[in-house]
């Protein structure tokens, strides 16, 4: 008689992982449970319940009768996630530590303690996902580390373990799990993918883990819980409220850092809500709108760093048409949103909505859904203007400024500006002098700055045969945008991008241009 497979579950003292653990034992696996303790409640007072979810932690296995182990990763967590956390925040990101911590700490290093450690076959959490291996055919893997390279195992990657949406869309976790990587998915077992949260705690009434089922699921930070983070910030750094439509100064806060783009920012002596739209790092001011659904909210172009790929390789469509349809979200339990991604040389990727989303944020992270599939995510780096920009002609600060001398504008452009031959022309887009270098390179004369972008063709307008047309005509149908613009000094003395003129540029390779926007 063969022995039973080994499955270390993870506990969090929760009911999920404690169902996970129930299911796995029913199914006649060796179950270890283990305790993640990743932060040290003793460093400072807060609402963290570390300790106490360990007593829980403990009491399942001892209901369910299976080894119980604690192992503390606070260093690696404070190194590899809260460190991070922080430091994103300092720059005025708005940092994800959920999906960095699944990354680092529990698909990394308890993966390896499983394995190594604890002998394990396979782990096993609480996350409401799935994978496109039943249980069985994990533990038939030959699980042989790949050589790194150009030329390795291509049948392998062709044969990479999917992530999956679980049964239960409203709670489903694969956004949490979009940077986890392959190996450890290959080895991973997610016993509640097949059901819904009623249906867990039903199960878990029915078998005396009561202790776990009353308590409040954790919404916050992963592992750390509600805290004041102001305090982790070592220098204060007061700046002022501005209004986004006329420069009026509205009050004053701590910190921009503290603020992310769509939040409700707190103002004294006001009663109608502002919502922040913009961050400027170099002066400490926070840009203000006054409507919960403000343009100036919106924006349908952003780019990503590299892209982590579940299966390790970016889709075999994308690779071939450097352009792809698929649906992304920025948060969790957010409905998915039509886009096409577009691939650059280097890794990172270029995300259009066919519409513009609300309060998107450098920081977040973009992931990206085919069907039910998870394909992986991106960390956001950069916007596209916004649809209060593009509606105006004219960033935060910049007054409506007319073409330098020598210019002419051949086409109306899409929103960074332009003019119809022998037009009026329309407004410049400014920008702060710490925004534009990165995001505009200048190129040739000192004060002309030259750039390409992509602009994705809806799959109306696609050639005969729609978006199931081949995916070489969608590239070829794509608008490449050149655009020029002077730069000046704006307001205040601001150094900044004046009128941009666009040129429309059909079925070039936007990414080929030796003026793209990388």
């Amino acid at each position: 008689m063969l022995a039973a497979r080994h499955v270390v579950c993870a506990l969090s003292g929760g009911v999920d992982s404690a169902v996970a653990a129930l299911l796995l034992r029913r199914r006649g696996y060796q179950v270890t449970g283990v305790f993640m303790k990743n932060w040290d409640s003793l460093d400072e007072h807060g609402v963290c319940t570390a300790d106490k979810d360990c007593e829980d932690a403990y009491r399942v296995c001892q209901i369910l009768d299976i080894p119980f182990h604690q192992v503390s990763y606070v260093k690696e967590y404070w190194n590899d996630v809260f460190s991070d956390f922080l430091n994103e925040y300092e720059k005025g990101r708005t940092p994800n530590p959920d999906v960095v911590c699944n990354k680092q700490i529990k698909f990394k290093c308890f993966f390896r303690y499983a394995l190594d450690n604890l002998g394990a076959d396979a782990v096993a959490t609480g996350h409401y996902a799935r994978t496109s291996l039943e249980d069985e055919e994990v533990f038939q893997q030959k699980h042989i580390k790949r050589p790194e390279g150009l030329f390795r195992n291509r049948f392998e990657v062709r044969n990479a373990v999917k992530l999956l949406q679980a049964a239960d869309s409203f709670k489903d976790q694969t956004f949490f799990l979009s940077q986890v990587p392959q190996e450890a998915l290959r080895r991973t077992l997610f016993p509640l993918g097949g059901l819904t949260k009623d249906f867990v705690k039903k199960i878990a009434a029915e078998n005396g883990l009561h202790h776990v089922l009353q308590k409040k699921e954790s919404m916050g930070i992963c592992f750390v819980g509600k805290r004041n983070f102001e305090k982790f910030i070592l220098q204060p750094r007061p700046g002022r409220f501005i209004s986004i439509e006329d420069d009026t100064v509205l009050g004053t806060h701590k910190g921009w850092f503290l603020y992310t783009l769509g939040q409700r920012a707190k103002i004294g002596g006001l009663r109608e809500p502002w919502y922040v739209v913009e961050k400027d790092s170099a002066k400490g001011d926070v840009f203000v709108a006054p409507r919960v659904d403000h343009p100036a909210l919106y924006r349908d172009l952003l780019r990503t760093n590299r892209v982590h790929w579940i299966a390790e390789e970016p889709p075999a469509a994308l690779v071939r048409d450097k352009m792809m349809e698929c649906h992304f979200r920025f948060y969790h339990q957010m409905a998915l949103v039509p886009c096409v991604l577009t691939l650059n040389q280097d890794g990172t990727v270029w995300v259009t909505a066919v519409k513009a989303v609300r309060a998107l944020a450098p920081g977040q992270f973009a992931v990206f859904y085919k069907g039910e599939e998870c394909l992986g995510s991106g960390k956001i780096l950069r916007l596209g203007p916004s649809a209060y920009t593009l509606q105006k002609g004219r960033s935060r600060s910049g007054p409506r400024r007319q073409p330098q001398p020598g210019t002419r504008a051949l086409s109306a452009g899409s929103g960074f500006g332009g003019a119809e031959p022998g037009g009026r022309p329309a407004a410049g887009l400014l920008l702060d002098p710490g925004a534009w270098p990165p995001l505009l390179p200048r190129r040739g004369r000192k004060d002309l700055l030259l750039w390409v972008c992509p602009r994705p063709t809806p799959s109306a307008s696609y050639p005969p045969g729609g978006a199931a047309g081949t995916a070489r005509n969608k590239r070829l149908s794509s608008t490449c945008i050149l655009t020029a613009a002077s730069v000046g000094t704006g307001r205040r003395g601001r150094q900044g991008v004046g009128t941009a003129h666009t040129w429309d540029l059909p079925g070039v390779c936007w990414e080929d241009h030796p003026y793209a926007w990388h």
